[in-house]
């Protein structure tokens, strides 16, 4: 193995790191202690630029890594936004990454997503069981897709399980979600693959701390039902309760053919965001539909309709994740108010 020599571009920034949910504990065999404190890392340019903060939350069985740097070595999104002047607040959601996880008091964790499951879904085969109509598009991935290869084992090491009780952690993402906001918004909030519920609760909650949503990929369609990972997004966007206008008291009341409006997620503008080679390309209009039926100000950002293409789901790593942010920064910027 050869010596690991540091290099990259030299930055001046300020950085640190904090916990949110420190008011939230249960007792234990040994005393009490923390349920599901959020870790929180945190970096800012030596003279930031105007306008709202960025916080990103990262997806699936992935950590706050993610966003810092990719699987070849390149800067990830959080070093990119702060070169760009940007202060920015990156996420471990509770029980992922530096946020710890115990099963007696967050529950038991379903299996970890292998090689197999990675392939289909990061990418996708032209051909054979695991493709899709457009997965011969995907020419971004920055690496071998085999395991034993550099790459793809930088890709799968931070990996972990997720949650067997989907709706208690969503519940529980948008209440540490939601501290955090209160603390450092108005801010453009990112997120991505299955941090998409908890981040939809967390602005629902609070939606004066929204500048605008970024929801790049996430679990879906709306009201998407996978038994076999014991999902179920009964409130649609959600497996947790969202604020509905009528409301609903039951997820079942959500079916009953009365229009209802998401009063508190159309107070910001909101991004879909995919790639052309990704199988979430397939039911992204189902999302956008799903949102302006209720009322949501949001727009569907294919990025190869802004000239950046090749990309399935890990947009945010892949070789051309600088050119995929710089279409969501002018977006970002076209939104915001004069």
């Amino acid at each position: 193995m050869s010596r690991h020599v540091p290099s990259g571009p030299l930055t001046t920034s300020r950085r640190g790191s904090f916990w949110v949910g420190l008011s939230d504990r249960v007792d234990g065999p040994l005393g009490s202690v923390l349920r599901g404190p959020m870790y929180v890392e945190w970096e800012a340019p030596a003279e930031p630029a105007p306008g709202p903060p960025w916080v990103l939350v990262h997806g699936g069985g992935g950590q706050g890594t993610d966003y810092l740097t990719t699987p070849d070595g390149r800067l990830g999104w959080s070093r990119l936004l702060v070169a760009q002047g940007h202060t920015v607040y990156v996420v471990d959601r509770p029980g992922y990454g530096r946020s710890p996880h115990h099963p007696d008091v967050l529950g038991p964790l379903g299996p970890q997503v292998g090689a197999a499951v990675l392939r289909a879904i990061f990418f996708p085969p032209a051909k054979g069981p695991d493709s899709h109509p457009s997965a011969h598009l995907h020419t971004q991935w920055p690496g071998g897709r085999d395991p034993g290869n550099p790459v793809f084992d930088q890709f799968q090491a931070p990996l972990s399980s997720m949650p067997a009780a989907w709706a208690e952690m969503q519940a529980l993402e948008q209440a540490r979600l939601a501290e955090l906001l209160d603390r450092v918004g108005p801010a453009v909030l990112v997120t991505h693959s299955a941090g998409g519920p908890g981040t939809f609760l967390a602005a629902d909650a609070t939606p004066d701390q929204v500048a605008a949503l970024i929801a790049i990929e996430t679990l879906g369609p709306p009201f998407a039902k996978r038994p076999e990972m014991g999902l179920d997004l009964a409130w649609g966007l959600a497996s947790a309760p969202l604020t509905y206008d009528p409301p609903a008291a039951d997820p079942s009341e959500l079916h009953d053919g009365q229009a209802r409006r998401l009063p508190n997620l159309s107070r910001f503008p909101i991004a879909v965001v995919t790639g052309e080679a990704s199988m979430f390309a397939m039911f992204d209009h189902d999302l956008l539909a799903f949102l302006e039926g209720a009322g949501c100000d949001v727009e569907l950002v294919r990025l190869a309709d802004h000239g950046v293409h090749g990309n399935s789901h890990g947009i945010v790593i892949e070789r051309n994740n600088a050119e995929a942010l710089a279409v969501i920064t002018e977006w970002v910027a076209r939104r915001q108010p004069e």
